[in-house]
């Protein structure tokens, strides 16, 4: 009950405070702590009990050492029992309870609490980006980038509110109880903290500098390895497990190279360190014995200082670690925010309202649009989709038919015109109702890795057995899916599939992507090459699904293999993001144009893939 009292003091999935999280290191720290203010707040009050009672301790020491000399008394318990008492009170009662609490609020409360929530809030940020951000970035250091800032956020605002009491508590103690005894032993403490926040001055800015570079090569390191993992077939077929070795080989010599910078500079600071503190021990104690010798100070002094000192040396390099781990860590929340901070491309009006299809009618209406460069791609285009009308987009590689799709989709946001449907502007509505009343069936067909059910009910969630039954009957799945078994004893729709579905075929996952469409039922499909994966025989099997499937809905369909869009209403010819030609199968052959030309060159063939 105490145990999961403290593990719910921090929702992990609690909203964010604003839209996106700060870019700059200190604000992207109070952004989080502020979340968790409380649990932080208890762990410094806690925190500074904990170093007074260490400190506490040691006066003990000193003070029965002190009542403990001359000859032995019999009476020596009775005479001191209060006092006494109070140690073993202090020792055996308090001590435990404030560094239990210490340990429930770090173990059970920050450690997975404030870790978790931190990765949950930049996932969900990250999850917003556009198309863009996740094609320039490796996905295994974007991965690595949001798992290792929560950590290290963690980490070092922990280790900074330890290492603050520590410092301060034991510092001033010890300057307090030194002056006590006698004010002179204070001089060599005091020098020692001197020289030792010059040391924390030079040594620190430096570790932190070095931690960010050997964070940046460990993510690119974690990228690369990655990204030959994910691709790992392309790898076998081209024969090229060598190049992929040295292609992971030089960040690893790079990160190594930058780790070892770091740890020269760490050498370099504990070997300073080590020397100050040998010089603190050796003069306090020299110090506190010369004292002795004048009858200055009682050996119960000479105790305290040399207990307290040799405790503050084993500190001081414990806080010295804790300070180099911390800056480590913030070097790595500096290499993570650079990629989880970034703003969002594509972002919704904060009055968007959902989209509302009633016809279907698709508008392109003067649409520039060209990846942010001055010219190309598309421009200019103009194009009229009436509801439930079936067109196919048509063009050489390059023609602009795949971004003209994105455009609608709004994976990118048009550079100059607009795009409506049924009279509403999609840059005015929320993404997710526009892509959820858009179905879309594409060439390349990538599944998560989940069970064959998971992947259908992306298409419709609350989706029966029945309609998942009669989804998969129509689109040819139901050949297959029975036969289906995974590693771990998983068989039929409870099977997983591979990463990006690598353990089914091609047509088997185009299939699967097509019932997972007709599940969607959406009022407006587009189809990319929707057959291109499977056989002729499947291909016609499941060609009156695709027909039923169209029924009713706005189409349109990118096809290199014109035959399977020769039936649409109205073929609609791209070259050079414009226009060229636009009409029934018909009309275009004998306009004897482009599309008279592409058709004549192919006898079952394709075109240029987009």
């Amino acid at each position: 009950m105490l145990y999961r009292r403290f593990e719910q003091l921090i929702d992990i999935f609690r909203d964010a405070p604003t839209a996106a999280p700060p870019d700059r290191v200190w604000p992207f720290y109070t952004y989080y702590l502020k979340q968790v203010w409380p649990s932080f707040a208890a762990l410094l009050v806690v925190g500074l009990f904990a170093a007074l009672i260490e400190v506490a301790l040691f006066s003990y020491l000193s003070r029965i050492i002190d009542l403990a000399q001359g000859t032995p008394n019999p009476n020596f318990f009775s005479d001191h029992a209060l006092e006494l008492t109070w140690m073993v009170v202090v020792a055996l009662v308090l001590r435990p309870i404030f560094f239990g609490l210490h340990d429930l609020l770090v173990h059970q409360t920050l450690s997975p609490g404030m870790t978790s929530m931190i990765r949950w809030q930049n996932h969900s940020y990250v999850l917003k980006q556009s198309l863009n951000f996740f094609q320039n970035d490796f996905a295994g250091r974007i991965a690595q980038r949001i798992m290792q800032t929560g950590n290290s956020l963690r980490d070092s605002a922990v280790q900074a509110v330890d290492a603050l009491w520590h410092v301060v508590i034991y510092a001033i103690s010890a300057l307090v109880l030194f002056a006590e005894a006698d004010w002179r032993l204070m001089i060599p403490l005091l020098v020692w903290i001197a020289a030792y926040i010059g040391a924390l001055y030079y040594f620190v800015p430096r570790v932190k500098e070095r931690s960010v570079e050997a964070s940046d090569a460990r993510s690119k390191l974690m990228g690369r390895i990655v990204d030959g993992y994910t691709n790992i077939a392309t790898l076998k077929l081209f024969a090229h497990t060598n190049f992929e070795q040295h292609y992971a080989k030089e960040a690893i010599e790079e990160q190594t190279v930058k780790a070892q910078m770091a740890g020269r500079v760490v050498t370099s600071m504990d070997v300073a360190i080590t020397t100050m503190n040998g010089l603190l021990i050796v003069g306090t104690t020299a110090l506190a014995l010369w004292l002795w010798t004048q009858s200055l100070i009682t050996v119960g002094a000479i105790a305290l200082a040399t207990g307290l000192v040799i405790r503050i040396v084993n500190m001081s390099g414990w806080i010295m670690w804790v300070v180099t781990g911390i800056f480590e860590n913030i070097g790595m929340v500096q290499d993570g925010l650079r990629t989880i901070s970034q703003p969002v491309s594509v972002t919704d009006q904060e009055q968007a309202k959902p989209l509302a299809v009633a016809n279907g009618e698709v508008r392109f209406e003067h649409v520039d649009f060209h990846y942010g460069k001055k010219r190309g791609i598309i421009g200019d285009l103009n194009l009229t989709i009436k509801p439930g009308e079936k067109i196919g987009l048509i063009g050489p590689s390059g023609a602009g038919k795949s971004t003209l799709v994105n455009l609608l989709l709004r994976l990118y946001d048009v550079e100059g015109g607009r795009i409506m449907i049924d009279g509403q502007n999609i840059a005015e509505v929320g993404q997710e109702s526009l892509r959820a009343r858009i179905g879309m069936i594409t060439q390349d067909t990538s599944l998560l890795h989940r069970s064959i059910r998971d992947n259908l009910l992306y298409g419709k969630p609350d989706a029966t057995d029945a309609e998942l039954w009669d989804a998969v009957h129509k689109a040819r799945a139901d050949e297959f899916i029975p036969l289906l078994s995974d590693a771990e004893g998983r068989t039929g729709f409870d099977a997983h599939v591979g990463e990006r579905g690598v353990k089914l075929s091609g047509g088997q996952r185009q299939r699967i992507a097509i019932a997972r469409v007709l599940l969607k039922d959406a009022p407006i499909l587009i189809m990319d090459e929707a057959t291109s994966a499977l056989d002729s025989e499947v291909e016609a099997a499941i060609q009156e699904s695709l027909e039923t499937l169209m029924q009713g809905k706005t189409v349109i369909a990118i096809a290199h293999r014109l035959s399977t869009i020769a039936r649409m209403d109205r073929l609609v010819v791209l070259e050079n993001g414009k226009i060229a030609e636009s009409g029934t199968h018909a009309e275009l052959l004998a306009h004897r144009g482009l599309y008279a030309r592409l058709w004549a060159h192919q006898t079952g063939g394709f075109v240029g893939i987009d």
